[in-house]
Order: structure tokens, then C-alpha cells, then sequence
């Protein structure tokens, strides 16, 4: 099993930042070993992959956030970042952590609003 844990959520004006962490935990797997990602999911809106840290250091983005947001990973404190920059209001949702070695794991999701 894996506890995934995300902060950093909140509100914040269009062109302004935000940084999500997602602490893991009780993991039997090195951290490293997983493939860790954000999803953010809107009001009637399905979830959607916003970016992923692959177990080979391969990142993929969405394109709406591309140039924008910049997924990283701290092996050492069992984190994975999401630095928001240039906020938009249509990245308003709440995220989620996710994780999968074999297994999939989420978390249990952080606010994200972006208004003026």
C-alpha cells in the first residue's frame, strides 16, 4: 500500500503561482521505482492527466499547462512537486496525486481556485 498526501492548494489570482506537494508513505517499493503524476479534476469536468514523472525521468505534460507547470521529484523526503506559474482560471480543480508501480494509488485531492 501507498499514502499519498497533497498540500499546497488554495486560491490565487490569474498570472500568480502555486506549488503542490504530495508527500508519500508507507510505500514497499523504493519511491523512485514509481511512476508519479497530477491529475486535476474540474466541476462536471472529467479527471484529466495535467503531468507526469515517469520512473525514468521521462515527463509528459498536458498541453494546456505546458510552459506553465513543471512537475519534480525529491527521492530523499518521498515528495513530488507541481510549481504552477501564470495561473489561469480555467486551472481551477482539484488535484490529486497519483502513483502506480503495479498498483495505483491516488490521494485524496487539493483545492486549486484561481480567480480575480
Amino acid at each position: 500500500q501507498m499514502r499519498l498526501v497533497e498540500s499546497g492548494g488554495g486560491s490565487a489570482q490569474p498570472g500568480k503561482s502555486l506549488r503542490l506537494s504530495c508527500v508519500a508513505s508507507e510505500f514497499t517499493s523504493a519511491f523512485h521505482f514509481y511512476d508519479m503524476s497530477w491529475y486535476r479534476q474540474a466541476p462536471g469536468s472529467e479527471r484529466e492527466l495535467v503531468a507526469q514523472l515517469r520512473n525514468t525521468n521521462e515527463i509528459t505534460y498536458a498541453n494546456s499547462v505546458k510552459g506553465r507547470f513543471t512537475i519534480s521529484r525529491d527521492i530523499a523526503k518521498n515528495t513530488v512537486y507541481l510549481q504552477m506559474n501564470n495561473l489561469k482560471p480555467e486551472d481551477t480543480a482539484v488535484y490529486y496525486c497519483h502513483a502506480k508501480r503495479i498498483l495505483i494509488y491516488w490521494g485524496q485531492g487539493t483545492q486549486v481556485t484561481v480567480s480575480s
